[in-house]
């Protein structure tokens, strides 16, 4: 597989439903401080601070299939440590729609940007929305920019009413996970009824004000698996560069996966990096090989450049 590019499984991609605990000792304080502001648990590993925002209180239906959190509504923020005593923050909030413009609003007003907004799902119900947030600054000056924003999400009135009934209920006999891995190529990390494969794309040297921009801050593939090896669901995001995309399409659709969503929201990077979001149901190993042949079609370009 041509992915070999120092496959990188992170823990940040499945720490959704239940983020991880960790001792004050773990994470630097200046961290310790951000967790405190925002109430929010996290980790710090590979020079990155993972906030968990879980949307635990929103039951979603994704066309008549019960999705769990850790399939795809586990927002996050992250920070690593740039030039000087600054910061870069990236994050990915799961909104419902009239969360959209209050917490835009509040995330503006106090000096962050928006960089994209967009869905993950078709057939989505309630309809969800991620929004992309970015900023500079003091750890401790950015979360206090950004605990307004969260301190919205959750609030909606439509948060709180039921899901429409499932169609088809979230099975429980777990996955063969292991003919997974044998398919793709790399392990992944169960999480509830959620198997989650998370690639950085190492390859890439995405560098902003000094920090490097890394699987934990956004730059990574993945794949969540749930249901059973002969009905399950598969949702995920691919990192591309410009002249992958066109391949990473006609893969994921040769292969009967549908394509969500194309969009970038690392504005300020370069080369530029678009994501790719698809959804798929069906035999777990016909939804596996769907991906690890989108895999197969990144770090191509770089490698035919290498040789030359």
């Amino acid at each position: 597989m041509m992915i070999k590019l120092c496959v990188a499984v992170s823990m940040a991609g499945v720490m959704l439903s239940a983020p991880m605990l960790v001792s004050a000792q773990d994470v630097p304080t200046e961290y310790q401080q951000v967790l405190s502001t925002l109430g929010k648990q996290g980790d710090f590993k590979d020079n990155v601070l993972k906030v968990n925002i879980p949307r635990n209180d929103v039951k979603v239906t994704v066309a008549g299939v019960a999705t769990p959190t850790p399939f795809g509504f586990g927002g996050w923020v992250a920070m690593t440590k740039a030039e000087s005593d600054q910061q870069v923050l990236m994050g990915d909030l799961v909104l419902l729609q009239d969360e959209i413009n209050p917490v835009m609003s509040a995330l503006l007003e106090n000096g962050l940007d928006v960089t994209a907004l967009h869905n993950h799902f078709f057939k989505d119900e309630p309809r969800m929305y991620y929004m992309h947030v970015h900023g500079h600054g003091t750890a401790a000056d950015l979360a206090q920019k950004l605990k307004p924003a969260l301190a919205l999400i959750g609030k909606s009135a439509a948060g709180s009413a039921p899901a429409a009934p499932a169609a088809v209920a979230a099975p429980q006999k777990a996955l063969n996970t292991a003919k997974l891995v044998e398919i793709v190529g790399t392990e992944g990390e169960q999480n509830g009824a959620v198997y989650k494969f998370t690639v950085g794309r190492n390859d890439l040297h995405i560098v902003e004000m000094g920090a490097t921009i890394n699987a934990r801050m956004g730059l990574n593939t993945w794949a969540a698996f749930t249901g059973t090896d002969d009905n399950a669901a598969v949702a995920g995001d691919v990192a591309m560069l410009a002249s992958e995309v066109t391949p990473v399409l006609k893969a994921l659709r040769q292969n009967g996966l549908d394509v969500v969503a194309i969009h970038h929201h690392m504005t300020a990077t370069q080369p530029t990096i678009f994501f790719l979001h698809y959804w798929g149901t069906g035999p777990a190993e016909k939804l596996a090989a769907g991906f690890a042949a989108a895999l197969d079609q990144l770090g191509k370009t770089k490698a035919a450049a290498s040789k030359k």
